[in-house]
């Protein structure tokens, strides 16, 4: 079981745009709806970019945003993280089954580090962080990897995305692909399972989505 973090497992995403709107009020500037929805997914390079773009102010100090930015949302996130619906039920009944489970997530490591406090780092037998990473979601590189760390096939896995990136980065990669939309809408997309909520999933409905194995 592959699990992205941001929306997917924990409503986190509610996090960054306090922390995203901060930054831009304090480059005097506001960040549009549009801007804020492509960061959705996305690697902390592309989200400095985007950023720049909207509030038009290329020369800005990436470096000097992205550490004020991880600061800010190291904060918040120390204060406790809200699972999405259904999310902490399926963590448990995962590894209860022992499946074997990643969590595969475009937030860099120290940001991760301190959601595993409400993750519980025992949930997951590979982390696979976006700075870790030469190819960054939508690249299929996070979930070969974590397929790899976890000795699974890729076809194997099933992997469980919220966004746009997400869903692009497992489709490539090879997984089965969950999408259970967040912050954005996602339209029916050829070979991705679509629900409302983790409610309801469980190992054996998890199970239906992986190809059938012909002997």
């Amino acid at each position: 079981m592959l699990f992205d973090m941001d929306g997917t497992l924990v409503d986190s995403e509610t996090v960054w745009d306090v922390a995203l709107t901060e930054l831009a009020r304090l480059a005097g500037g506001e960040l549009s709806l549009s801007a804020r929805h492509a960061m959705i997914g996305t690697s902390m390079t592309r989200t400095m970019q985007l950023l720049r773009d909207d509030l038009g102010q290329p020369g800005r100090d990436e470096a000097a945003d992205a550490a004020w930015l991880t600061g800010r949302v190291f904060e918040l996130f120390a204060r406790g993280l809200v699972w999405r619906p259904g999310a902490a039920e399926l963590l448990r009944a995962v590894r209860a089954a022992g499946m074997p489970t990643a969590l595969v997530t475009s937030t860099g490591r120290r940001l991760v580090e301190v959601a595993l406090d409400t993750l519980g780092r025992a949930n997951f037998d590979a982390v696979v962080c976006g700075d870790e990473v030469t190819r960054p979601k939508p690249d299929p590189e996070p979930y070969r990897t974590a397929a790899r760390l976890l000795g699974v096939p890729i076809a194997g896995c099933v992997a469980i995305e919220d966004s746009p990136t997400g869903v692009a980065s497992a489709l490539a990669a090879g997984a089965a692909v969950l999408a259970v939309p967040a912050e954005l809408e996602l339209p029916p997309i050829g070979g991705v399972h679509l629900r409302e909520s983790l409610e309801g999933v469980d190992p054996a409905y998890l199970a239906t989505l992986l190809p059938a194995v012909r002997v």
